[in-house]
């Protein structure tokens, strides 16, 4: 072949600086597993990733149906971004079904890769097409590359001893193949993976990865792809630093480790599996090494019921679940601030009420977190922001905790625990000190001038009562439910101690040391202040920059402690003529802050199971801003 012929056939390389690609298929294709690797390689390769895994709540939805499609969004760029992407660039839709279900959030011109082999009569009736898309130019809007995925990766298998049934399951390797051609993602982690991942059935590792590179040299040889892409890294978004991609609860796992070893207390996770949280019970189970003892336990009553025993030993004791869990474990929480005893419940929200929606997200249990238990029995709360912000949180869930001696809720949510983005691995020494002293002996003398433990005695700057140990000669105080008598720790029903108890109990939390709630208000005079909490911290902080960007003044602030608050809230809500409050509720936080402080917040809510979109919230700010 002639230099000339040579660069006529040279593919087009055309650089981008971000990409929002959207894998989707039945529940049973290994999208979240496709979305995965790719997500990891582009990590490696250095770009800033937001992801956004969605599958379906059914263990096992019926094969090609609405309800059992599964998709995994990753938003990958060159430069600092916020939120796994308002709509797709890209989707790769592996049947008919994952085409019906995602083609209206797939802007004009986008491109759709679609595997046809999917495409017949019976499939596409189940959801309702009656001719098919491919054909009665209903995508004409579209650049559609038609792929038959599953013919393509039987025939590059057709040497492996293998059924038809046993080739198809690699073709989701196959299209991973594809988009690592077509957006220049390193191969060499997803080839160890697979080694790794099937070390004890070779035959199927060699199987998945015949596959995945077969989807490679497709895309490199066909000439239905005649443009790949270059996404460069986002070498001027992160600081300097080792950096490692991080799902919200992985984070939130490696957080409370940490905690544990700073703490110098052995970590005890008393848990029952429950969606979206059951992974933080997996990840810790792993780390034995460290000290790390995980209990799984028959309910979600007795997984906080030993978490709380395990306090009272001495230990970090964490318990983790979802909002129908917390529920159950309301009254061992309200023991927990009777007992006042460091305990961290971690709650990784989902939409409700019940059973709800045990896979989307929202974030509606604070008000439940503030309110749910019996008498006043009131917990600090902290939540984090972004899937990486989840390990910081923890951090300071366990300083709270064992500072105060009370239990802290850490108010997670799916979109957080399952999303995932660079994170950048801190040093030891910029972590906090969080060690802690037990008591050791007596702390008061009577008026005989006897000395005696009083384990009600309280910290006269924190309010915390002495950490006794069970065991310690000359420590042992009576524990329980009903009311203590203040610095006996004896059983009391006078009305007047009562009184006392539950002034200081709330007043030890109110006293908690936050950090000031910090502003960003570039100009100074910007007279509208969006102020969230939580995971909308991404598209809020994306759609501020976007009406900045159109010549808007606008300021944001984000909380991270909810109870209690940072102690200048106050003084930030009255500089600002208007507050807007988004969340994924009917207004949790803005009835607190209005009950509060007295201000007019107006309230933005979504509860229909997913995050936020970047551009739907610029335009009700917009329309805010402008308001008169």
């Amino acid at each position: 072949m002639s230099v000339e012929s040579k660069e006529i056939h040279r593919k087009d390389v055309r650089r981008l600086d971000r990409v929002v690609i959207r894998f989707a298929g039945d529940s049973g294709d290994g999208m979240q597993l496709t979305g995965d690797r790719f997500t990891s390689e582009t990590a490696s390769f250095g770009n800033d990733l937001s992801t956004l895994p969605n599958f379906p709540a059914e263990i096992r939805a019926p094969a090609g149906t609405l309800p059992g499609v599964s998709s995994f969004q990753l938003h990958f760029a060159d430069h600092d971004i916020l939120t796994p992407g308002d709509a797709p660039n890209v989707l790769v839709a592996m049947n008919p079904a994952a085409l019906k279900a995602n083609i209206a959030d797939v802007p004009r011109g986008a491109e759709l890769i679609v595997n046809t082999d999917e495409f017949t009569k019976r499939a596409m009736a189940k959801v309702g097409y009656d001719v098919s898309p491919l054909e009665d130019g209903s995508l004409g809007a579209y650049h559609v590359h038609p792929v038959p995925l599953t013919t393509l990766t039987v025939e590059a298998l057709k040497e492996f001893d293998l059924s038809r049934k046993e080739a198809e399951r690699s073709k989701n390797m196959f299209a991973l193949g594809l988009l690592s051609w077509m957006y220049h993602r390193p191969t060499e982690g997803t080839e160890k993976f697979l080694k790794a991942k099937f070390a004890k059935k070779p035959h199927i590792a060699a199987a998945n990865l015949a596959a995945f590179k077969a989807g490679w040299n497709f895309g490199e040889t066909t000439e239905g792809f005649a443009v790949s892409y270059e996404v460069a890294p986002a070498a001027k978004a992160f600081p300097q630093g080792t950096y490692r991609n991080i799902s919200g609860n992985l984070a939130l796992a490696y957080g409370l480790v940490a905690a544990s070893r700073r703490s110098e207390l052995p970590l005890f996770l008393g848990s029952y599996p429950i969606t979206p949280a059951s992974d933080i019970l997996h990840e810790l189970s792993r780390h034995k090494n460290f000290g790390v003892r995980t209990f799984q336990a028959e309910d979600e009553i007795a997984g906080i019921g030993a978490a709380l025993g395990a306090a009272f030993g001495g230990s970090l004791a964490v318990t983790t679940t979802s909002g129908p869990g917390v529920a159950l474990k309301s009254e061992t929480i309200g023991l927990a601030v009777s007992l006042e005893l460091p305990l961290i419940v971690v709650d990784i929200q989902r939409g409700g009420p019940s059973t709800g929606l045990p896979t989307k997200t929202e974030q509606a249990d604070l008000l439940q977190a503030m309110y749910g238990r019996n008498g006043e029995a009131p917990v600090p709360i902290v939540a984090p922001r972004t899937p990486a912000d989840c390990f910081d949180a923890a951090l300071e869930a366990a300083r709270i905790a064992v500072t105060y001696r009370t239990p802290v809720f850490l108010l997670s949510d799916g979109y957080l625990a399952n999303g995932s983005e660079p994170w950048r691995i801190p040093e030891v020494d910029e972590l906090p000190d969080l060690r802690t002293r037990f008591a050791q002996g007596p702390n008061h003398t009577l008026d005989d001038g006897t000395e005696v433990f009083w384990p009600y005695k309280r910290d006269p700057q924190t309010l915390a009562r002495p950490w006794a140990i069970p065991g310690t000669p000359g420590l042992e105080h009576r524990i329980g439910g009903i009311e203590k008598q203040d610095g006996t720790g004896n059983i009391s029903y006078d009305p007047a101690n009562h009184d006392l108890m539950v002034r200081t109990r709330q007043a030890k939390i109110d006293g908690i040391q936050v950090p000031d709630l910090q502003v960003d208000d570039p100009t100074g005079d910007a007279d509208t202040l969006v102020l969230g909490w939580g995971s909308t911290y991404g598209p809020i902080t994306a759609a501020v920059r976007r009406l900045r960007t159109a010549g808007d003044t606008i300021a944001q602030a984000h909380l991270r402690h909810l109870n209690p608050f940072p102690a200048n809230l106050g003084e930030v809500l009255k500089r600002y003529d208007k507050v807007v409050i988004p969340e994924m509720n009917l207004g949790q936080l803005a009835t607190l802050v209005r009950a509060k402080y007295l201000v007019d917040a107006h309230s933005y809510n979504q509860v229909n199971g997913m995050p936020f979109k970047a551009e739907q919230l610029a335009h009700v700010l917009e329309e805010v801003l402008h308001a008169r």
